[in-house]
């Protein structure tokens, strides 16, 4: 398959474009520096753009199977350009009529699990307060989704963490797996490209967590 994945230099995007490569798929990671991408092999192209403008972005979506996005805000003061940014890349998808689109989101942001526990909805409340703005701006890129023309699906992991791709991790379609509060990068990278195939998550909300 052909994909196209945006946000390519965090640690969730480079996971996507690693993986992608490893399973024999044509990769174009679009990047704001290439030097921070860190990936290399058979299949890859990369595309240097700072995603103000979607018309430079056409070329890079055109033709393409799905496009996979780990945008969003790396620190506090940052919040705001998950749907800036996703915004831009849709009017490209839109425009190329590519329909097929997965991103991240954040676990605080879909609804909580039935059966958690008091401590799990604590720690959820705490950390929702704490990045209130974050979670804001992830709200609005989701919005934006919802009233796009894709067939998008948004994965809402908890508290990422640097390890291992394990491949073992719970899914939740619409909800969020009871008491799961943490994921590595790796394992949310594995679970979005299991999903682009999968038909059930297609205008979903998707928790995923160990």
């Amino acid at each position: 398959m052909r994909f196209t994945v945006f946000g390519a230099t965090g640690g969730i995007g480079r996971e996507v474009v690693r993986q992608a490569l490893g399973a024999g798929h044509e990769v174009t990671a679009v990047v704001r520096d290439p030097a921070g991408l860190g990936v290399t092999g058979e299949g890859l192209e990369v595309v240097r753009a700072d995603l103000t403008d979607p018309r430079p972005l056409r070329a890079a979506v055109a033709g393409r199977h799905a496009v996979l996005s780990g945008l969003g805000a790396r620190r506090r003061k940052d919040a705001g350009v998950a749907a800036r940014l996703t915004r831009t890349v849709l009017t490209a998808l839109e425009a190329e009529g590519v329909r097929r689109l997965l991103v991240v989101s954040a676990a605080p942001v879909g609804p909580a699990a039935e059966d958690d526990g008091a401590l799990d909805r604590a720690l959820r409340s705490l950390v929702s307060a704490a990045l209130k703005d974050v979670y804001a701006d992830l709200r609005e890129m989701e919005s934006e989704l919802a009233r796009s023309a894709t067939d998008w699906t948004v994965v809402r992991p908890p508290r990422l963490q640097n390890k291992p791709l394990t491949g073992s991790y719970r899914t939740a379609v619409g909800g969020f797996p009871p008491r799961g509060r943490f994921i590595g990068r790796a394992d949310v990278a594995h679970a979005m490209l299991a999903m682009v195939t999968n038909t059930g998550t297609v205008k979903q909300g998707v928790g995923v967590a160990y």
